[in-house]
């Protein structure tokens, strides 16, 4: 798979997002099929994968620990603190958290150091500066090696920088999650920081993978988006039938139209789709292949836009958590 910088590092183009194995769009799936996504995953060309203590409350990083330990010399580890006080989800930046929260997931990814961690959520109780302090520190002790940001804003991104120099900013973007485009993406360009795209295929639902919610299982966190419910829902269906329809046209699956329309946008970001289909993960790794024209990439941001998209990217509730531009 082509290469792109990320901080220190270089990483395939298209990394692997984790999460899905443990945590949020329902039953995690068997064992031996997670096993199958993740070292198949190496094999395909993958170098960059990312996890979170958050992730199934530590399950995910000690399944990619478990898995992947005796091929960790093949790929930069990217995992998150900040949303998790021990065996408990909870948003806490307190510099006390945050390095117990990175001794266990380095007993868990069973690894002697981190390559990128994350802040994964910034907790306003504490300011910015504290938290990427007590993550600088760790860098110091040889526990970590570079600094991510994740759902921050150009200015709090600014404001870390200035403490300690910050590797990434991770935050949701897609052909119908722009958010980025205000101002985070032309800050990451000005201050050398490497934006990484989690959610690149719109959380499953621009690769064709939800047309029906009534079939989400209990506890995916779908269920909950407003994208996803109601008439909100319908008329997204709608849109998406143009988008699959210029898919088809181009030669690819709507997935691989999601994450060639990404890299195409930016040169220097790294989306990172998720999957717990070992299929889905060969098909998004082939889009790093597709090259579309101009038209093509127009065509894209005229069928999904925030103006053709209905429903926010998330219940109040959430939205008040994160620290991005609306």
């Amino acid at each position: 798979m082509d290469q792109r910088q990320l901080g220190p590092f270089k990483v395939s183009a298209i990394g692997l997002g984790c999460m899905s194995l443990s945590h949020a769009y329902g039953s995690p799936p068997p064992r031996e099929q997670a096993e199958r996504v993740l070292l198949g995953a190496l094999d395909a060309g993958y170098t960059f994968f990312d996890t979170a203590a958050v992730y199934g409350v530590g399950h995910n990083e000690t399944l990619v620990g478990e898995v992947l330990k005796h091929r960790r010399n093949e790929f930069v580890l990217a995992s998150k603190c900040g949303l998790t006080n021990g065996d408990q989800r909870e948003l806490n930046g307190s510099p006390a958290v945050l390095k117990a929260t990175c001794e266990g997931s380095l007993k868990r990814l069973q690894t002697d150091v981190i390559d990128l961690y994350y802040l994964h959520r910034w907790d306003k109780r504490v300011p910015i500066e504290d938290s990427v302090g007590a993550l600088s520190e760790l860098v110091a002790e040889g526990k970590i090696k570079t600094i991510g940001l994740s759902e921050v804003s150009a200015a709090t991104l600014r404001r870390a920088h200035a403490v300690h120099p910050i590797t990434a900013l991770q935050t949701e973007y897609s052909p119908w999650t722009r958010n980025p485009e205000i101002a985070v993406l032309e800050a990451c360009h000005e201050l050398g920081v490497t934006f990484v795209a989690f959610s690149p295929v719109g959380r499953g639902f621009l690769a064709g993978g939800v047309t029906d919610v009534t079939k989400l299982e209990d506890g995916d966190f779908r269920k909950g988006m407003p994208r996803f419910q109601g008439e909100a829902f319908e008329a997204n269906l709608k849109m998406f039938g143009g988008f699959a329809d210029l898919a088809r046209e181009v030669g690819c699956t709507p997935a691989q139209l999601c994450l060639a329309w990404l890299l195409q946008k930016d040169g220097a970001q790294v989306p990172i789709p998720g999957t717990t289909n070992p299929d889905h993960m060969l098909e998004n790794a082939k889009a790093a292949e597709i090259r579309l024209s101009p038209e093509a990439m127009a065509r894209v941001e005229a069928l999904v836009n925030p103006q053709t998209v209905t429903g926010s990217r998330y219940a109040p509730a959430m939205q008040a958590s994160i620290d991005t531009e609306d």
